[in-house]
């Protein structure tokens, strides 16, 4: 089909599949045309079609990338990441000791949580103690376990002490895990400290309205301390189906949505109503491998599945070219990344293996999202597909991603499926957050592990890099572990995706981050 029948065919589903949107969406309003929105009288907003429900607002509990950055309207980080380096956001500036085991800061003054109550240092203090409670569950809690000790020194003041030093520790700060809220919030507006569901921050925004299943709504900060942004209100509209998604944009429904049909993307790119953002990402997408079950527990097991599947044929086929293969258990663009090869598509080579095992004509269950991740569903039944001509039985199942994240972010159980399709992308660009995936510190309930993978050499160098000052021995320690987990292959290693963001030409001032984040909190009108 030529480019252009092809760009009529999308815009010609938008006018039906709007139809559907409506009913999906219900009582969500849409948001007003930007270019009308002048935002000098009246009120403007802004619409982001997301592909998934959100499952918890708390920073402390989040998981899942495209919730944190509905969070981060909400809610700011001590220190963020600039052209690759860590400087102030929150905290003015920073100072380390030379044997990097005492960070001190000095904080912005003047600040103000949406409550009005001040942030000062002894909500930092309240914030950092309490993503360390061991009784708080914290999925991305790992990096910031070497705290030692936070003290105010004054009310602007902070010292954090670290246990032993950490080279990723001033990055992983930058995280929305260690976002500040408000300590007079933890206990209002129905939230819990188990339980905290209605945000309180310091950022452009505040929480105003969530829906479940429908809507997110943020509301324009009167007395933000930074940059102020233009639009009175942000809405993000839950729509788990990509062309559903294409086609509210092209339909002038929403002004930007996430992870199009990748069918489409050429087509898109050539609509001059619109503009086609292909964000470098950081994420590996794989299917994550029980590895305490009986048959996985097998490296034999879970190598075979590898040459099982044809990973250049799934990329070129469904996800039209928008990923690159793995080569490593880690993305090429993360600080202590090594090319450690490749399972090349052997169906005879995985039959023979799994025969060898025992496990010729076993069956498996695969839960996949829908919605989350590129062309997601439809990756995993093409591996599911792969693993059936290699004689195997395998059962393919989706739910809502709240549902999803339930479960594989369970504790080992007769419930635990045998494999899912999941995607990691690190919160920083470095090999220390990747590897807490491979670590059984990090297994569920307590990380993201869900794979149950650990070995102990892998373990004795991750610990070795978790200290280590120079990086280019720091980088060594990576390369050898991540050459030991390839060969043991805890998942089936499928590719690094693109990121694509697609927006109206109406507004303009959105950029998309290397650790697949969309940056849009300063978009306006493009005239």
């Amino acid at each position: 089909m030529s480019t252009t029948a092809r760009g009529r065919t999308v815009r010609i589903r938008a006018f039906a599949a709007v139809v559907a949107a409506g009913l999906l969406l219900g009582a969500c309003s849409f948001s007003e045309d930007p270019a009308a929105s002048s935002g000098d009288g009246g009120s403007s907003s802004f619409s982001i079609a997301i592909g998934v429900d959100p499952d918890t607002f708390d920073p402390a509990g989040q998981t899942t990338t495209t919730v944190q950055n509905i969070v981060d309207y909400s809610v700011e980080t001590l220190v963020k990441i600039e052209d690759g380096k860590v400087v102030g956001l929150l905290a003015d500036t920073i100072q380390t000791s030379p044997d990097g085991l005492t960070i001190d800061l000095t904080l912005r003054k003047g600040v103000k949580f949406h409550d009005g109550t001040p942030f000062n240092a002894e909500a930092v203090v309240f914030n950092l103690k309490r993503i360390t409670d061991p009784n708080l569950t914290v999925p991305l809690g790992a990096p910031f376990e070497v705290i030692k000790s936070v003290t105010a020194k004054d009310e602007s003041s902070v010292q954090i002490v670290l246990n032993r030093p950490s080279p990723g520790f001033l990055s992983a700060l930058s995280v929305t895990t260690a976002g500040m809220i408000s300590p007079a919030s933890v206990t209002a507006d129905g939230n819990t400290n188990d339980n905290y569901q209605h945000p309180v921050g310091t950022g452009p925004y505040t929480f105003t309205d969530y829906v479940a299943g429908q809507s997110v709504k943020v509301t324009k900060f009167a007395d933000y301390w930074g940059e102020k942004p233009y639009y009175d209100t942000v809405e993000f509209r839950v729509v788990p189906e990509a062309a559903t998604r294409e086609s509210l944009l092209l339909a002038g429904q929403v002004d930007m949505i996430i992870l199009p049909p990748v069918s489409d993307i050429e087509a898109l790119q050539n609509n001059s109503a619109v503009k086609v953002i292909l964000g470098e990402s950081d994420r590996s997408i794989y299917i994550a491998l029980d590895n305490n079950d009986a048959r996985l527990s097998n490296p034999m097991v879970r190598q075979a599945l590898n040459y099982a599947v044809d990973k250049d044929a799934i990329i070129k086929s469904v996800l039209f070219g928008a990923a690159q293969p793995m080569d490593a258990p880690m993305a090429s663009s993360l600080f202590g990344y090594c090319s450690t090869g490749t399972y090349p598509y052997d169906p005879d080579r995985a039959r023979q293996m799994l025969a060898q095992a025992g496990v010729a004509g076993a069956t498996f269950d695969l839960l996949t999202p829908s919605g989350r991740y590129v062309q997601d569903q439809q990756a995993s039944e093409a591996v599911a597909g792969y693993l059936r001509e290699a004689g195997l039985t395998v059962n393919v199942s989706t739910s809502d991603f709240p549902s999803f994240l339930a479960r594989v972010n369970a504790a080992p159980s007769p419930n635990t499926v045998d494999m899912h399709l999941l995607g990691w992308a690190p919160a920083y660009l470095d090999a220390d957050m990747q590897m807490q995936m491979f670590r059984k510190a990090t297994h569920p309930p307590a990380g993201l592990g869900t794979a149950f993978y650990t070995d102990p050499k892998v373990e004795e160098l991750l610990a070795q890099a978790d200290t280590e000052i120079n990086q280019e021995v720091r980088k060594q320690l990576y390369c050898d572990a991540s050459k030991i987990i390839w060969d043991q292959a805890p998942w089936i290693f499928l590719w690094t995706q693109s990121f694509p963001v697609v927006h109206s030409t109406d507004v303009t001032g959105i950029t998309t981050t290397p650790t697949e984040k969309f940056d849009a909190i300063h978009a306006r009108p493009a005239s």
